[in-house]
């Protein structure tokens, strides 16, 4: 019996995974969203000093205008997988798009740190949307691991690419319009995906799905944001009844959730995908991967501009030798990884950027272009190996009819791992910049005012006397560099932790080099032939 449900399911697939004419055409297309969340990601650092002066937010506004879009996306990542498995995955993907833009509009001309905080949030619940939808649609369109691989590979490049094209353009744009604009440059990208996407790329879904479980999709959004706020504000604000509060009411949503799915005829997310060790360290790296490394980034472009005084322009520039070493390693890693091993090119990868980080523990005011060039390409080449891979991991260990839901939990760990990395490793910035010790001369309302933020420095040094805007500035550039070398360095101990633990779970895990090999894989124990 087990041996004829094998050859069925093999025959079918022999069937249906035939090449798709038009395959790559279609990728072009899917790629386009990916390249649209990459410039929203990194534009809005470089945005952050000129949004800063202009809607005057408070540190922890700042930090919520940074992070409620991970929030946001985290709680919904898994919801929205699934949902495009059962409505399909093109419609979902090309619904997102237009509300992405509508949101960006909104981000656009938001006149208050509230309404920022809005437009972020909605853009969160948009951009859930389009991560998962594309992934998904990429393991149905490509059924040869190889070709699967260098398409996974052309996905994670122009993420990448997005990454880099974001600081270049952004500076430009902020060199010569308002920070608003930064935002306005989704509309063609987000128009041409529609237009072309609704003709070229095919429609895929879950034969059988079953029903959408909405009690799961609220226990999910309440826990995803109840965990990450409370781990957030417990790390600015200490204990609170309040936040204790959410904590709770977080871990039980998501514990309510897990049972809640282990029950179900249907599940939202089939829980028994995390039985697979390789699956399940993936994730894992790619939650601690985000959470060591988006912290940093997240100050990156603050550190360039406000303590280094870059020009927007010339502080993406800097930027951009990571996104090109990422683009290299991500085509590259799909054949390296069947050259070498899995687990070598992931934690190979990720003591890299673990290492470049003990590296970013001795940023000063005086580091030169050359240094920070070499920290960042390095991170970016191990950082493009080891997503592009584990991306391959998760996808190939499971079936394609649940390609939705397992790229969401892939994109959930990206997410909550930015989430949590803005929320911990920013909070310490946050938490030592604000100690530095009022200069001499300086009215305490101007101290305060200036530790709210860097930004908020910079603009109460230009109401002072020169001396004292001096005094005040460097105190507070001295006092944020400190702060970015601590987290650099909390950042190097997660990544490093990470490489061991993606070195023992990823043992013996291996792509698949053909598609009955693949196949072979997607088979449930109790199914895999024997013999």
């Amino acid at each position: 019996m087990t041996e004829t449900i094998a050859s069925g399911r093999a025959g079918s697939a022999h069937v249906d995974d035939q090449p798709r004419p038009g395959r790559w055409l279609a990728l072009a297309v899917l790629v386009l969203a990916v390249l649209l969340v990459g410039v929203d990601a990194t534009v809005l650092g470089l945005a952050t000093p000129f949004l800063s002066e202009d809607l005057q937010p408070s540190g922890t506004q700042l930090l919520w205008i940074g992070d409620i879009y991970s929030f946001v996306i985290a709680g919904l990542l898994v919801s929205m997988g699934s949902l495009g498995d059962r409505i399909g995955r093109k419609k979902l993907l090309l619904i997102g798009s237009v509300a992405f833009g509508a949101m960006s509009v909104l981000a656009a001309y938001a006149m208050s740190p509230e309404m920022m905080i809005v437009a972020r949030a909605l853009q969160g619940v948009a951009g859930a949307t389009l991560m998962p939808s594309t992934l998904a649609l990429i393991r149905n369109l490509f059924h040869d691991p190889k070709e699967r691989s260098l398409a996974i590979g052309i996905w994670g490049a122009m993420a990448s690419a997005g990454m880099a094209v974001g600081p270049v353009l952004g500076g430009f744009l902020l060199g010569h319009f308002w920070w608003g604009s930064v935002f306005l440059i989704n509309l063609p990208v987000m128009a041409l995906l529609v237009v072309v996407g609704a003709k070229v790329i095919p429609e895929s879904r879950n034969p059988d799905p079953g029903p959408w479980d909405i009690p799961s999709v609220v226990l999910a959004l309440v826990g995803m944001v109840g965990v990450v706020y409370a781990v957030k504000e417990a790390a600015v604000e200490g204990y609170r009844w309040d936040i204790a509060v959410a904590a709770v009411v977080g871990v039980l949503a998501l514990f309510v959730f897990v049972r809640r799915q282990l029950t179900l005829a249907s599940p939202l997310l089939n829980m028994k995908l995390f039985h697979h060790r390789g699956f399940s360290g993936a994730v894992l790296a790619d939650l601690l991967t985000i959470l060591g490394l988006s912290g940093l980034v997240f100050f990156l472009s603050q550190f360039l501009q406000m303590v280094q005084q870059r020009s927007p322009l010339n502080a993406g520039l800097v930027e951009l030798p990571a996104a090109v070493g990422a683009v290299g390693a991500g085509l590259a890693a799909g054949w390296v990884a069947r050259r070498l091993s899995v687990r070598i090119v992931v934690a190979g990868g990720l003591a890299m950027v673990g290492l470049s980080l003990v590296g970013c523990t001795t940023l000063h005011a005086d580091t030169g272009t050359a240094a920070m060039c070499v920290i960042l390409f390095v991170v970016g080449v191990g950082a493009g190996f080891s997503f592009t891979v584990t991306a391959d991991v998760i996808l190939s260990s499971v079936p394609k009819e649940e390609a939705g839901a397992a790229s969401a939990v892939s994109e959930t760990a990206y997410e909550l791992g930015a989430a949590l990395g803005i929320a911990l490793l920013g909070s310490i910035v946050t938490g030592i910049y604000r100690d530095f010790a009022t200069p001499p001369g300086v009215p305490e309302g101007s101290a305060d005012a200036a530790r709210e933020s860097l930004g908020g420095a910079v603009e109460t040094s230009g109401q002072l006397p020169a001396d004292q805007a001096s005094a005040l500035l460097s105190a507070a550039q001295d006092s944020f560099v400190d702060g970015v070398d601590v987290a650099a360095g909390v950042g190097a101990v997660v990544l490093l932790g990470a490489a061991a633990a993606a070195w023992f779970l990823l043992r013996g895990q291996e792509l698949a080099d053909s598609p009955a090999e693949a196949e072979a894989a997607d088979l449930p124990a109790a199914e895999a032939p024997r013999g």
